[in-house]
């Protein structure tokens, strides 16, 4: 990573024509109708134009499973059974639509049902999920009661048992059930105190009241920690408001603290109230695959997995660099552990791409264990009673990336996987099924394309929609067996979406920094393109590691907004870059101990490929904006390559990773290390070192309540930027957390105005109101 001496820079419109060689001289004014010409683009506007995409799959039973069929007229929700293939209404929308409004005393339309979740009672009635809220609802007689109101308890959200007759809470950082049915609670725990809490959630980033547990199978026992913060250190934050502010604080571990947040694993007897205490010293709050020991949406303890008789719990242990992974098993009656087998990586070890790969098989004694040993994420097979390696499942190039379902009986896995087809793109999700004796495996959806499966609850079928990012989607029923289709589901329609105009990105390929490497990446060109002219272009960034800048590769009717800033006069580019995920270990380890790089070096080749293969682009007109790790990497790009990136939009940073959460910057960045002389092994990611580099025009963003990248990440790029006499632009929205909630459409239009003056060289109109955020 080189870095560059800025020059003193001009103001106004006139050094954006100096420093792009005059190419902006004719700068014009731009009119609100270009500006809801590019809103036309937005989500909100064309995702309704898309119909029959079907989205999330919910399973009834083995036989029937639910989703929502969006069309002109509105949602439909259907229900499909498997076995005839024959639809039917899920329940009378109208009706639903009556009893909700009458419940939540506000209209609800029955063409836009709110509706997430859906369960039949033994009752009859049915259970209907409202956003966050639950109704319990009669479709005789039209009406919905609010559950909450229906039984009198807490209103602490609870981890439902596997039975659903009980769920676990918090409540004064003790454990407590509660029995679905009548309300009754039951506490579990009594020694929990402050800051040393049994099942709490809190990684410093993120800090939520849920639950951290995993129930066994029979809901008699639950595995759990005591969580200690006791000595964590503290993170603030001050609320804007008339009057004395208001301090908001929580424990929040940094890179380099002595003291970080530690867990003492416990198995609680559910009938007995037993506390046992696993025999093994503290654990570190840390995960195989993410920077939490809940990794998945559901909340559930990842790297704890039951067998299925309930006597025993194997658990993978973490170190603190993420180089050190132990598979442990204990006995849930004596709290006996004991260490089965171990892997030690040179950089960081992962359990899989998007989820948690290993298993635990328990009635044969052996165990799937996820490794990335051969350079690709493949699994093997080991012996519970030896410790030892048995064989690889899988082998080759290509990653396994989420096991689905195992069956011991039939030894079979089945798993999503990403290049372990010859020909087709690197990062389109397929689906295998190998047997856990080895072989090669059995590929069950064989188009070209990326796919998301939902598997049946007895494994027997699935529910496969698959799609690319410019062919829509089309959804079918297949079987487990053998990948045949047993039905069609839905073929989407863009016919409306294309009707109003809308056109696909454009897939490309550069060469990384080594020459040889291929990047993908993503390109959005304005509707009215025009190859006689020159465009400036945007480069959108999130240097990953954990995730790149493109995001999915399945279709979407609006990749955030590419296309409507590409509306604007621009060239919008995505390029995942080497130090991303999703291909080889040592493709993602390319900048390990060097998160400065940010991919930047990928960037700026790749940027360059394209502006030599396309004499459109205007190669002296390159900006850059990111959020998050994307705010990070665009003050980085405008620091360590001034010449070449003239405008940047940074959001919500965390421009010096020693004022983040140490889960994830020890991972990526190391332990960290401090010499004789004071200097550290994150000196060299540090924004702010790098900020007198500046040259082009810069805006750094944050929100003053962001409680996963504090603030002061970027204040200490702002007193850098002060103290070496740079002007710069800053917008901090005041008690926005890193998302930006309702300041999101303002955030958005100012950022639009900000690459249309000072990288086009235009007027943007004067305010422009986007539409607000459709949050569902």
């Amino acid at each position: 990573m080189h870095s560059m001496i800025g020059k003193p820079r001009l103001l106004g419109a006139v050094v954006m024509g100096l420093l792009s060689g005059g190419a902006v001289a004719q700068g014009r004014t731009l009119s609100a109708s270009d500006y809801a010409q590019a809103e036309r683009f937005m989500s909100y506007n064309t995702v309704p134009l898309v119909d029959h995409a079907i989205g999330t799959i919910n399973w009834l039973d083995d036989d029937h499973f639910w989703y929502v069929d969006h069309d002109a007229n509105g949602d439909h929700f259907v229900r499909m059974d498997a076995a005839s293939g024959k639809t039917t209404p899920l329940f009378d929308q109208a009706k639903l639509a009556a009893a909700l409004s009458e419940a939540g005393d506000k209209p609800v339309d029955a063409k836009k049902l709110p509706v997430t979740g859906y369960e039949t009672r033994p009752d009859g009635r049915i259970d209907i999920a409202v956003r966050s809220k639950h109704y319990v609802c009669d479709m005789v007689a039209a009406n919905c009661v609010d559950r909450a109101a229906l039984v009198k308890t807490g209103d602490e959200p609870g981890a439902l048992s596997p039975d659903k007759k009980s769920e676990a809470f918090i409540r004064d950082w003790n454990l407590w059930l509660r029995d679905v049915a009548s309300g009754k609670e039951t506490q579990l725990t009594t020694d929990g105190v402050e800051n040393f809490g049994y099942a709490t959630d809190n990684a410093g980033w993120k800090h939520t009241d849920k639950a951290i547990v995993e129930w066994s199978p029979d809901s008699k026992q639950i595995a759990t920690f005591q969580q200690d913060q006791r000595k964590t250190g503290e993170m603030y934050l001050v609320k804007t408001k008339v009057g004395h502010p208001e301090l908001q604080q929580w424990k929040y571990s940094l890179v380099g603290d002595k003291d970080v947040t530690m867990i003492e694993r416990v198995i609680i007897d559910v009938p007995t109230k037993k506390v046992v205490r696993l025999q093994m010293p503290p654990d570190q709050h840390r995960s195989t695959l993410c920077d939490d020991v809940s990794c998945g949406p559901d909340g559930g303890w990842d790297d704890v997995k039951w067998a299925p008789d309930g006597k025993t719990l194997a658990f993978v242990s973490t170190s603190r660099d993420h180089k050190h992974e132990w598979f442990r098993i204990a006995d849930a009656r004596t709290g006996k552990v004991r260490t089965v087998f171990e892997e030690q990586v040179p950089t960081y070890y992962e359990s899989g791409n998007g989820a948690v790969n290993w298993r635990y098989l328990p009635q044969t004694h052996e165990a799937i264990w996820f490794s990335e040993r051969n350079d690709w994420g493949n699994l093997y097979l080991y012996d519970l009673t030896s410790g030892k390696l048995k064989h690889a499942i899988t082998t080759g190039e290509g990653n396994v990336t989420e096991v689905l379902k195992v069956d011991p009986k039939t030894r079979t896995v089945w798993f999503r996987g990403v290049g372990r087809t010859a020909g087709v793109n690197p990062y389109y999700q397929q689906f295998f099924k190998v047997s856990l004796d080895g072989g090669q495996p059995v590929l069950l959806t064989p188009e070209a394309a990326d796919h998301t499966v939902t598997l049946s609850p007895d494994g027997r079928l699935f529910v496969d929609t698959y799609s690319t990012p410019t062919v829509p989607p089309v959804t079918v029923l297949r079987s487990t067996a053998d990948g045949r289709i047993v039905a069609p589901v839905a073929t989407a329609d863009i016919s409306r979406l294309k009707a109003a105009g809308w056109v696909p990105p454009i897939p490309f390929t550069v060469k990384a920094r080594d020459g040889k490497t291929d990047l993908y990446g993503m390109m959005f060109k304005p509707t009215h393109f025009d190859a006689s002219k020159k465009y400036p272009i945007i480069d959108y960034i999130y240097p990953g590691p954990q995730t790149g800048s493109v995001r999915g590769r399945s279709f979407s009717a609006a990749r955030g907004d590419h296309q409507a800033m590409a509306e604007l006069g621009f060239i919008v580019v995505a390029i995942d870059g080497m130090g991303t995920p999703w291909r080889s270990k040592a493709f993602h380890d390319a900048y390990f101990e060097h998160i400065e790089d940010n991919t930047l070096p990928d960037q700026v080749t790749g940027l360059k490929q394209l502006g030599e293969r396309y004499p459109w682009i205007d190669l002296d007109r390159v900006g850059v904006w990111g959020h998050s790790g994307g705010g990070n990497a665009t003050a980085g790009a405008m620091f360590h390559y001034p010449d070449f990136f003239k405008v940047g939009w940074a959001e919500s940073g965390n421009h010096d990773n020693r004022n983040y959460e140490d889960d994830w910057a020890e991972k990526w960045q190391g332990l960290l290390q401090t010499d004789k002389d004071g200097k550290t092994n994150y000196d060299a990611q540090a924004n702010q070192s790098f900020a007198k580099n500046l040259k082009g025009r810069l805006m750094l963003v944050h929100g003053t309540l962001d409680d996963n990248v504090p603030p002061s990440n970027t204040l200490l790029v702002v007193d850098a930027l002060i103290k070496a006499n740079k002007d710069f632009d800053l917008l901090m929205i005041p008690n926005a957390r890193h998302a930006y909630a309702d300041a999101t459409p303002y955030a958005t239009r100012r950022r639009w105005d900000y690459f249309v003056q000072y990288l086009a060289g235009n007027t943007p109109p004067k305010e422009y109101e986007l539409k607000a955020w459709p949050w569902r």
